[in-house]
């Protein structure tokens, strides 16, 4: 058994958020671009890709997530915007993006790097926009096809919840794609 794990930390969708993100990856592959999509029960919002880990560090990573849930609680937020990286001419990752809550979102970021870097965890030297991953292409295949769905911009109906909980990820590579199990969770509700 190994003493280290692949790791990250996300905020976690509901069910309904995840079912409406399908439905917009089920309207993009009309593209029949080559997109390896993300299973719906496995889209998130990635805080921290960490990398691989010693297993003892996890305990060290539950409390300062326990730490973060006394200054951030139930945060609005919304998921409304289709875009692409590096740029939607030349989409590698297609996303959906937030708009409410964003903010607090890079603050959640930006404290649990601090706290994170204090545990010997590098920080994170991109600039981090808060989004949703829905697939990465993985040849030109189409490519122009999906361009010009995405140039269409696509209406995203209102997803807006509410963020109430952070988890920290165990990632285990298999050839189905990646299997994610919590490690650790803590809630943002208030209490």
């Amino acid at each position: 058994m190994s003493d280290s794990i692949r790791a990250f930390i996300a905020i976690e969708l509901n069910k309904d958020i995840q079912d409406s993100l399908a439905k917009i990856q089920s309207q993009l592959r009309a593209a029949r671009a080559d997109v390896k999509w993300v299973k719906p029960e496995n889209i998130h919002l990635t805080l921290k890709f960490i990398g691989n880990i010693e297993i003892d560090l996890v305990i060290k990573i539950k409390e300062i997530l326990q730490e973060i849930s006394k200054i951030f609680q139930n945060v609005p937020a919304d998921l409304n915007e289709l875009g692409a990286f590096p740029k939607i001419k030349n989409p590698r990752v297609i996303w959906v993006g937030m708009q409410t809550g964003k903010d607090k979102v890079i603050a959640i970021l930006e404290e649990l790097e601090k706290r994170l870097a204090e545990i010997g965890i590098a920080k994170e030297e991109k600039e981090f926009h808060p989004h949703v991953t829905l697939g990465r292409l993985r040849s030109p295949h189409n490519r122009s096809d999906l361009v010009a769905m995405l140039e269409k911009n696509i209406k995203i109906p209102p997803l807006n919840f509410t963020i109430d909980k952070i988890v920290l990820f165990k990632s285990a590579l298999a050839p189905q794609g990646p299997i994610y199990e919590p490690q650790a969770e803590v809630s943002l509700k208030a209490s």
